[in-house]
């Protein structure tokens, strides 16, 4: 992974073009943004963070769980083979699926299903990304992630999370590590907040 490109990616990719009106105007500014539907999009400097930590590469099948606006998907597809992003609320998919394909993102792959379940079919993935907060790791994202893989993962309570980095190890082993407090949208499904 070239840490170089991805900041120059990030820095040519206009998040505008994920917004609606009326919140272009606000494209530039570094805080979550509603997308529609109880969903929002990221502050462009934890979407970055996040593409770091994940560590993407051209070898890469990546599990994208949440398309949302496709911006943090966008973030990703120039650095993965493929993608496979799962999203729950059918307008959300198709709009972001417009416009990825708009503007020329095309190793991407899109469902509509509860994403705490992964896509079994495309299994194993060498990257695990989920853009919603859990209460817990998912049993079946660590299932469906590939030996020598990674995970990224917002896990806690409504209102604070921590970023969960999991790494399988060649050996099948697990091995969590924080990389900071974040809030993010539920994950809504089996491994949502139990309120």
């Amino acid at each position: 992974m070239n840490r170089e490109q991805i900041k120059h990616h990030f820095n040519t990719l206009d998040r505008k073009r994920f917004l609606e009106e009326p919140f272009k105007p606000q494209s530039e500014d570094d805080i979550p943004l509603p997308i529609g539907h109880g969903q929002t999009i990221s502050q462009p400097s934890l979407v970055l963070e996040m593409t770091l930590l994940l560590e993407p590469n051209e070898r890469c099948r990546i599990l994208e769980i949440g398309t949302g606006s496709g911006y943090q998907t966008a973030m990703l597809s120039p650095f993965a083979k493929e993608i496979y992003t799962v999203e729950r609320i059918p307008e959300l998919s198709a709009r972001a699926r417009h416009t990825l394909t708009m503007f020329g993102f095309l190793n991407i792959h899109f469902k509509i299903s509860d994403g705490s379940l992964g896509w079994h079919e495309e299994a194993p993935f060498d990257r695990i990304i989920v853009t919603a907060a859990a209460s817990e790791i998912p049993s079946e994202l660590l299932d469906q992630l590939a030996l020598g893989g990674k995970m990224l993962i917002p896990v806690g309570l409504p209102y604070h999370q921590r970023l969960t980095v999991i790494t399988k190890t060649l050996d099948g082993e697990i091995h969590i590590d924080d990389a900071g407090g974040v809030v993010f949208v539920e994950l809504v499904g089996k491994y949502g907040w139990k309120t």
